[in-house]
């Protein structure tokens, strides 16, 4: 892990995007890319789910305490991964307080690429303005004192939810060209939102697009995907910050080659086997796990996790993922003070 010879006036935005460019760092931020929305800090917020989800101010509300309450770097306010859905026509269940919002699939909205309309005025449907909207507060609230997020959804994700992911999965078998056409006219609306986002304020974005190995092979990620997230990289100017769910370690050294600034990964995956396989190509960010440390181990726990991605030289340190709603905070407090003490302890640790 890098460390600066001096610079005393790093603050949180500087550090994230000085790491996700793998420059000197005086420390690894703290880093959200997905979700630290918990229901405690909804009750903290007074902003909960569902309405967190659907209205600015409440999503920005609650976004925030990833940075004022848990001492994140950044803030991320995209709790989901259905807004760009329920703006293209899916049947959205938003859930209760303590349940995410889900894509119904029992009836998909198309059933062959050529079925595929994206509605005019995408980017003015509700959902969409939510995440616009609620990225341009954080931006007025904070300015530049820590990193902003977005989160735009990639055409393999979106694919599972208009197509319902088991009659997408047959396509890639049975009508490969005609996947291949679906993901050229999705990425367009990831590609819309991104820049939307971009515009409002945010200073990087992830970008989830689920090709987990649990589903697809590495030979299908280089196929299908690896050619359309470098257009990503190339199409949004902003840090991008790939995230896929499960073992990926098959398919980390395509990722390394899309020049994405950062790959979100998974606990599944050894942080020092990743970082062996992304050398500097590209930042990690992770991969603290989700189900059972975070939620249902001590902070001793989460410290250990910590500490064994500081030692593989992991970028940014953070959740594997979404958290579940119910985790503690105390847990989540636990990562920035494990990263303070592993830098202290080492003596590399400068005032910032």
């Amino acid at each position: 892990m890098k460390a600066l010879a001096a610079d005393p006036l790093m603050n949180r935005r500087q550090r994230v995007l000085a790491a996700l460019r793998r420059e000197p760092v005086d420390r690894a931020p703290v880093c959200n890319p997905t979700s630290v929305a918990t229901e405690e800090l909804m009750d903290i917020s007074g902003a909960g789910f569902p309405e967190a989800n659907r209205i600015p101010e409440l999503m920005a509300n609650l976004a925030e305490t990833g940075y004022t309450k848990l001492g994140f770097d950044c803030i991320m306010p995209v709790f989901s991964v259905i807004q760009e859905s329920s703006a293209l026509g899916c049947d959205i269940d938003w859930g209760e307080k303590g349940t995410w919002p889900t894509v119904r699939t029992a009836e998909p909205i198309w059933e062959h690429s050529e079925d595929i309309a994206i509605p005019s005025g995408l980017l003015n449907h509700g959902d969409m303005r939510c995440v616009i909207d609620a990225i341009r507060m954080l931006k007025k609230r904070f300015g530049n004192e820590v990193a902003i997020l977005g989160k735009t959804m990639g055409p393999w994700t979106l694919c599972y939810h208009v197509f319902g992911l088991q009659p997408f999965l047959i396509m890639t078998l049975e009508d490969p060209d005609g996947v291949k056409r679906a993901l050229d006219k999705l990425k367009e609306v990831t590609v819309a939102f991104g820049l939307a986002q971009i515009e409002a304020g945010a200073d990087a974005l992830t970008l989830p697009d689920h090709a987990t190995g649990d589903l697809v092979s590495a030979q299908y990620y280089k196929r299908f995907l690896q050619d359309i997230h470098t257009e990503f990289a190339e199409r949004l100017p902003a840090p991008l910050i790939l995230h896929i769910c499960g073992r990926t370690l098959d398919r980390m050294d395509y990722i390394a080659q899309t020049h994405m600034a950062a790959f979100h990964y998974d606990s599944k995956n050894p942080p020092a086997k990743a970082k062996e396989i992304m050398g500097n190509r590209i930042s990690l960010v992770g991969n603290i796990n989700n189900p059972v440390t975070l939620l249902t181990r001590a902070p001793a726990e989460v410290r250990k996790e910590v500490y064994l991605n500081l030692d593989a030289g992991v970028e940014l340190i953070g959740p594997e993922c979404a958290i579940p709603l119910q985790t503690p905070l105390e847990n989540l407090k636990e990562i920035p003070r494990a990263v303070e003490d592993w830098y202290r302890e080492r003596g590399t640790a400068l005032q910032a």
